[in-house]
């Protein structure tokens, strides 16, 4: 062979090992984990983190945010306050430190990575936070319970699920203004959209259910029986699979969207959080009782392999692709 073949076999190989990394806000465990896809290995551990529940990522990878669910009095004592932390995992710490209105239960960021989106559920509100300034510049009440956040693709719209409402707000990020709400049905909690963005399913936490949203109308088209204690839910590899754990089921239900049709696996102690760890056909679920997270085969729903965290509970994952 020639240096031209081995040079194209040499880039084919660096090429296949760039898998994804998967960082995990543990909580109470106050560290965020990176994750090697490729061997299911935990590869850093960064700290100086208090109570991260939700995380988000630039989107070139660079930066994460790490939002604490716990709040401490603000200016006065009148008022609770939160913090959100910076990391930048290529230097292996927390950077600095950004107020937030309240204890952050979830977090997103914008496609352009100019906002960090907040949903406060005590406070009824979403939080902005604009990274540019490095501080809070905004809070929207969209409702009781506010739990998760999407941004759409073209950054035009963000969608937070409103627990205590039944409901999810729709917010034009050039307003900051909600433009008007969505039927969800009783509860919703987690949220995916659609590949191709024209769908919501959101968990249903007190129904068991997954409710599908035609975003355009606004409309719940269809609900999906799942079982009790509904949480983590996210779209497969195919575009075509949602995964939903069912917490006091103890189990990870695969729901093909096309058919109707369900796969169970049985995972215990009480699985939780969910990622489908994009291109590699797997998926990581967390306890939500123990410092564990199970790897499991999107196509075959066996699990292939385990890893533990250092302390606490596995929470809103992401997923950063390898470069």
């Amino acid at each position: 062979m020639n240096r031209t073949g081995i040079a194209f076999l040499c880039l084919l190989g660096g090429m296949a090992q760039a898998a994804p990394t998967v960082y995990i806000p543990t909580g109470t465990g106050n560290v965020v984990v990176a994750v090697d896809a490729a061997t299911h290995v935990p590869t850093a551990t960064f700290t100086g983190v208090e109570n991260a529940h939700g995380l988000a990522a630039t989107p070139d990878g660079e930066y994460l945010v790490a939002g604490s669910l716990s709040e401490t009095p603000g200016a006065g004592g009148d008022r609770p306050a939160g913090r959100l932390f910076f990391i930048h995992p290529a230097h292996g710490h927390v950077m600095f430190t950004i107020p937030a209105a309240g204890g952050s239960h979830h977090l997103a960021v914008t496609p352009d990575g100019r906002y960090v989106l907040a949903t406060h559920g005590g406070r009824g509100t979403l939080g902005v936070v604009d990274l540019e300034a490095n501080r809070p510049v905004r809070e929207i009440r969209t409702g009781q319970g506010p739990n998760f956040v999407l941004v759409a693709k073209d950054g035009r719209r963000a969608y937070v699920s409103n627990t205590g409402d039944n409901n999810i707000a729709e917010v034009d990020l050039s307003t900051w203004t909600v433009t008007r709400t969505l039927d969800a049905g009783p509860a919703p909690g987690h949220m995916v959209f659609s590949r191709d963005g024209r769908r919501i399913y959101a968990g249903n936490l007190t129904a068991g259910t997954v409710t599908e949203v035609d975003v355009a109308s606004g409309k719940a088209v269809r609900r999906f029986r799942i079982g009790k204690g509904v949480h983590g839910l996210d779209l497969g590899d195919d575009g075509t699979t949602l995964f939903v754990t069912s917490r006091r089921e103890q189990r990870l239900v695969a729901l093909d969207l096309a058919t109707g049709a369900r796969r169970t696996l049985a995972l215990e102690p009480e699985p939780y959080h969910l990622a489908a760890v994009r291109g590699t056909g797997r998926l990581y679920v967390s306890s939500a009782r123990a410092p564990l997270v199970w790897v499991v085969d999107q196509d075959t729903l066996a699990v292939t392999g385990s890893f533990k965290l250092p302390a606490g509970q596995g929470h809103q994952m992401v997923v950063v692709p390898g470069e």
